[in-house]
């Protein structure tokens, strides 16, 4: 079957173009002497921004791609699975406020670890879940707090997501970044239809 490759991903963003192009998102000058780097991937990258944004600690968030080899993708080739990247995000967060074990919680409290054919109604490879680590600190705590996952017995099947070294990461177009401020009636419309939702309130209902 060809991918489905986030149909309601570009459904919602064509029917909301408008609002898009009139959002705002400043940038944020970091100081990574100070801040520290995160990248994840989670499925369409508009439904794993905002609990990142949410959490003290985070300064600054970013959608966007990579683990892939191609140079400056842009969203259509990405979303086609015309190149070998993932949707993803990357976290600027303060690890004096904020640990790199809880920025993995909330990672595995919004996907679904077991399946690495995509996420939920994005199917294909650049919609796999995967953790970018930046230092082998964080590769190891990726790493046991993988193995802490797999033997709570809280799934069916095994925790199955890749812990690769990061690479790249490319910066998506303006108007995916905080989709959900700029566009929350289509976002949450996708959301909604996409099965993330229902997924997170079977396996978290405390969450």
């Amino acid at each position: 079957m060809k991918k489905i490759v986030g149909v309601l991903c570009v459904f919602a963003l064509l029917y909301s173009l408008p609002a898009i192009l009139s959002g705002d998102d400043k940038e944020t000058e970091v100081n990574l002497e100070v801040y520290e780097k995160a990248t994840f991937a989670g499925g369409c990258f508009w439904c794993v921004q905002p609990p990142y944004d949410k959490m003290g600690g985070v300064i600054k968030t970013t959608v966007g791609y990579t683990g892939g080899k191609e140079q400056n993708p842009t969203y259509k080739q990405v979303a086609y699975g015309k190149t070998t990247h993932t949707e993803a995000i990357e976290v600027i967060y303060d690890p004096s406020v904020v640990s790199y074990d809880k920025l993995l919680e909330v990672f595995w409290m919004n996907i679904d670890p077991t399946d690495l054919g995509g996420q939920f109604v994005d199917r294909g490879s650049q919609y796999r879940p995967e953790i970018f680590y930046h230092t082998e600190e964080q590769r190891i705590i990726a790493k046991n707090s993988k193995e802490k996952l797999n033997n709570s017995g809280r799934f069916d099947k095994p925790v199955v997501v890749p812990i690769t070294e990061a690479t790249t990461f490319w910066k998506a177009e303006e108007y995916h970044q905080k989709y959900y401020k700029k566009s929350p009636v289509s976002y949450y419309a996708y959301r909604k239809g996409s099965g993330r939702d229902q997924f997170i309130n079977k396996y978290w209902p405390s969450k």
